[in-house]
Order: C-alpha cells, then structure tokens, then sequence
C-alpha cells in the first residue's frame, strides 16, 4: 500500500473551479495506476476519473467528463484532479486511490490505497 493525502477541497459556487491534489509517499509512484472516487451525502461511493501510471491513458465518469480532468506528475508524486463548472451534484468528500493492477479498473474494490478525503461543497 503507498500512503495518499489530499487536499485542495472547499465550498465552490455553481459553474465553479477548484482543482484537488493528491499526493503519494514512496519511490514507486508511476506504477500505480490512480483513480479519483467521490461519495456524495448519504448515497454510495462512486468512480469520477482514472489514469494509467504513465499519465498516457484516462478514464472518466459519464456524470463529469468534459468537465473534469484528472492528470498526474510523477516526478512530483502527485496526481490532480481539475474540476470546472463544477455543480450541486458533485457536492461530496472526493478520495484518491492507488492500484496495482494490471488492467484498468473503475471498481473502487480494486483499489488497495487511499487517502483519507476531501470535501467539495458545490452552492446555488
């Protein structure tokens, strides 16, 4: 497991930016593919965005894509997620996590790290 923290939460007016980071201990960082999940109140936890170790390859919930962009540098062990005209919907704490496997996977079960969340308030 590789320890994660992110940070750059906040409350957020509709059609809003924000941009949230995550960073991971450790020397081996490309070879985690990193995802981005949120759980908005009282509803279950769900997949937002995904990016292969090596940044080429990303994936995205249909409910954000377009408006979101999750992208990583590796030299800094960091990946981001950029978050435009954001809206109430995505109201929720948003949490990194890390995954060793070999294929891609939107299945937060396959995720074995992550960090401990941040919330995003969206207001009208």
């Amino acid at each position: 497991q590789v320890p994660l923290v992110e940070s750059g939460g906040g409350l957020v007016q509709v059609g809003g930016s924000l941009r949230l980071s995550c960073a991971a201990s450790g020397r081996t960082f490309s070879m985690y593919r990193m995802g981005w999940f949120r759980q908005p109140p009282g509803k279950e936890r769900e997949f937002v965005a995904r990016i292969s170790g090596s940044g080429r390859s990303t994936s995205y919930a249909d409910s954000v894509k377009g408006r979101f962009t999750i992208s990583r540098d590796n030299a800094e062990n960091t990946v981001y997620l950029q978050m435009n005209n954001l809206e109430p919907e995505d109201t929720a704490v948003y949490y990194c996590a890390a995954s060793l496997r070999a294929v891609p996977t939107d299945s937060e079960n396959d995720y074995p790290s992550w960090g401990q969340g941040t919330q995003v308030t969206v207001s009208s």
